[in-house]
């Protein structure tokens, strides 16, 4: 099933509420569930102590924490995870800009005099595949495997394991056949220099990622943001047993699962590189980049199909 296909489906599935409702696997409901479990039952357990007198109720005027304050809190905090998670979908799609543009002009701009010319064509071609695909392993903290060793040569698969960090060598490994085509005569300064930047500017939305991935949301917001969400949590019982009675720890379950669920979707997206369902996803963007070089590299170089009309002149006296 193509990219397209995948991406039509997903939308689809959005407009079907029930299927989207009863779905478990992409929302937070596994990783808040005992969380919001154990409020639920501290919100009965109380509501049980009411029952049997004990003084266990005090006003909401009294609240310890206002729910306007808490309010403000976590669309701070989603606003912030969400603005990393869009800023690394658009270094992304400049990645993807980049090395189209950075294809094509290889693809047209450099001569192929002999034989093995194509070859090391098609292997640069494969190189700004691999640069993608590194990138998206460099971020996830995962090493080199499997995935690069059909884009290059074995040795420099074999070299690239050794690399502390692979997609600067894959970078480099371009800008040396480039400088290479240069000085052989293949290309003119001014198709190198444009060539040159495309490749500059994706090192820079790598070097961009790896800025969002390093400057995590400080632990300090985090574990005070979570102490907050827990008392006002625990305290929601004592404030609403008074009205609800029995249904304080169905009451408080739907509230912590609300303000839970929350903080727990700006975790998720907070580092958009990650192998989680509701992160970038990078395997699909990475299979569109190498459909794309596929494409080009099946396209025949320096044939040109057009065919000008001659201009009629006596239709125009």
């Amino acid at each position: 099933m193509s990219t397209n296909n995948v991406i039509e489906r997903r939308y689809r599935e959005k407009r079907e509420w029930l299927k989207i409702i009863l779905q478990i696997q992409p929302s937070v409901i596994p990783a808040i569930i005992f969380r919001v479990i154990f409020c639920g039952f501290f919100g009965f357990f109380i509501s049980l102590l009411y029952y049997l007198n004990f003084p266990v109720t005090w006003s909401m005027k009294n609240s310890i924490i206002p729910g306007l304050v808490l309010g403000l809190l976590l669309v701070f905090r989603t606003n912030t995870a969400y603005d990393r998670f869009w800023q690394g979908r658009q270094l992304w799609g400049v990645i993807v800009n980049t090395v189209r543009n950075l294809a094509r002009q290889i693809l047209v701009s450099v001569k192929e005099n002999e034989p093995a010319d194509k070859k090391e064509k098609e292997e640069t071609m494969g190189l700004l595949v691999a640069f993608a695909i590194a990138s998206k392993l460099y971020l996830r903290g995962q090493k080199v495997n499997s995935e690069l060793e059909g884009y290059m040569p074995k040795e420099w698969y074999e070299k690239l394991k050794t690399m502390n960090h692979p997609p600067i060598y894959i970078a480099f490994l371009i800008s040396d056949y480039l400088q290479h085509k240069y000085e052989s005569g293949y290309i003119s300064p001014y198709q190198l220099t444009p060539m040159s930047n495309l490749l500059d500017k994706m090192v820079e939305a790598l070097t961009a990622c790896e800025g969002i991935l390093k400057t995590p949301i400080p632990l300090a917001y985090s574990i005070h943001l979570r102490q907050l969400l827990l008392i006002y949590c625990l305290s929601l019982p004592f404030q609403i047993v008074n009205q609800c009675h029995f249904w304080t720890g169905i009451v408080v379950a739907l509230v912590s699962f609300t303000v839970f669920g929350i903080e727990e979707i700006a975790l998720e997206i907070e580092n958009p590189f990650g192998c989680e369902p509701n992160d970038l996803p990078l395997d699909a963007i990475c299979t569109t980049m190498y459909r794309n070089i596929e494409d080009l590299i099946t396209l025949a170089p320096c044939v040109r199909h057009w065919k000008r009309t001659p201009v009629n002149s006596e239709k125009h006296h």
